[in-house]
């Protein structure tokens, strides 16, 4: 499966370097006869592409390296790494871009446009449009994020092609010329076009949120592996690459579990996961649910409706008390979009603490990580 992947990102990847390298030949030739500086910044965008999928493949390699005592989790986020530098050539490419067009615009040059600048930026437009939307779609379905960026590029170069299409129909009929402002206009989407790519990248060398359909369907797998199984909570994925992600999670289980019975469904879930979801679990950790006692389920729910008072505290799990020794244990997950997190952990526990003061309460700070 990873092999077909590594396959398809490159075979697409070079496809693009074909194209582009064709485009701005044409391009390259049809600018300097019709003197046009439009056209000419455009081919130099589509050689800005053919690099860019050129460094597609570099990362797609390297990413593609096993595992070694230096790099345990693998090599995966090199493709970040790629499609960090392509959007860094994506922007240098707009900012000299820029730069010849502000010159254009204190010193114009008429344009001489022909028929067959006319055909060559129209086929241009056309071969953009099928090439972007072909590398796009591939890069979203083997999850390739050079190859989105990529795609996008190329879509936003069909859209540049086509303005030059229109400045030169303007020129034609009306003897004005565009092409400075054009020139402008087409630097500043290159350069907005690099930025955001450089944003997404550097979110997930940053660390994102797991996806919530993802984590849902995790959490539905675990539930399935055995009946008893009360919750899974606390998801954690460690993103080391497109598709390969390193993951742990709680579940709440019944305190008359014996640890052969533990170890056999966690690791049955952590089977399942991989099976299902192509997730490396590192840890199932487990949860006592009580089921010995019934005033234990009784003060659950009492401790339940004080917590939930607060409209910042999303979630209590791992709940446990121990009656005989007078301890009380869960976790608390605390909404960011909390004022103060710390704050509203310490109220919630006062909260806890003043309607059950016989209690030790040991309760754990969560993050909301997961859905």
């Amino acid at each position: 499966m990873q092999q077909n992947r590594e396959k398809t990102i490159i075979r697409t990847s070079i496809l693009g370097i074909l194209a582009n390298i064709a485009l701005a030949a044409f391009k390259a030739t049809v600018g300097l006869l019709s003197n046009s500086i439009a056209i000419i910044l455009d081919a130099v965008n589509n050689l800005t592409d053919a690099l860019s999928s050129v460094v597609t493949i570099i990362g797609m390699k390297l990413a593609s390296k096993p595992a070694d005592k230096q790099h345990p989790f693998g090599h995966g986020r090199s493709e970040y790494i790629s499609a960090l530098v392509i959007s860094i050539i994506i922007m240098y490419a707009g900012l000299t871009a820029l730069i010849e067009s502000v010159k254009k615009f204190f010193e114009p040059t008429t344009p001489d446009y022909t028929p067959l600048t006319l055909i060559v930026v129209g086929m241009a437009v056309i071969v953009k449009i099928s090439l972007g939307l072909y590398v796009k779609s591939t890069g979203k379905r083997v999850n390739s994020d050079s190859l989105v960026a990529s795609g996008k590029d190329a879509l936003m170069d069909s859209v540049i092609a086509a303005s030059t299409l229109l400045a030169a129909a303007v020129f034609l009929i009306f003897g004005f010329s565009l092409e400075a402002y054009l020139g402008i206009l087409i630097s500043l989407a290159i350069i907005k076009a690099g930025y955001e790519t450089l944003q997404e990248t550097l979110s997930k060398i940053l660390g994102e949120r797991i996806d919530a359909k993802m984590a849902h369907a995790i959490k539905k797998t675990v539930l399935t592996v055995d009946p008893e199984i009360r919750g899974a909570y606390d998801l954690v994925l460690n993103n080391y690459g497109p598709d390969r992600h390193l993951g742990s999670i709680h579940i709440e289980v019944p305190d008359t579990w014996t640890a052969d019975k533990i170890d056999t469904v966690t690791r049955k879930i952590t089977r399942e996961i991989y099976l299902n979801h192509n997730v490396a679990m590192s840890a199932v950790g487990v949860y006592s649910v009580n089921t010995k006692r019934n005033s234990a389920a009784e003060i659950r729910s009492n401790v339940s409706k004080i917590v939930h008072e607060h409209k910042d505290i999303l979630q209590m799990h791992g709940f446990y008390i121990n009656e005989e020794e007078k301890i009380m244990r869960f976790d608390l997950v605390v909404s960011f979009d909390s004022p103060n997190m710390k704050t509203m952990y310490n109220h919630v526990i006062d909260d806890v603490r003043a309607a059950y003061p016989d209690y030790d309460i040991q309760a754990q700070f969560d993050f909301d990580v997961s859905d």
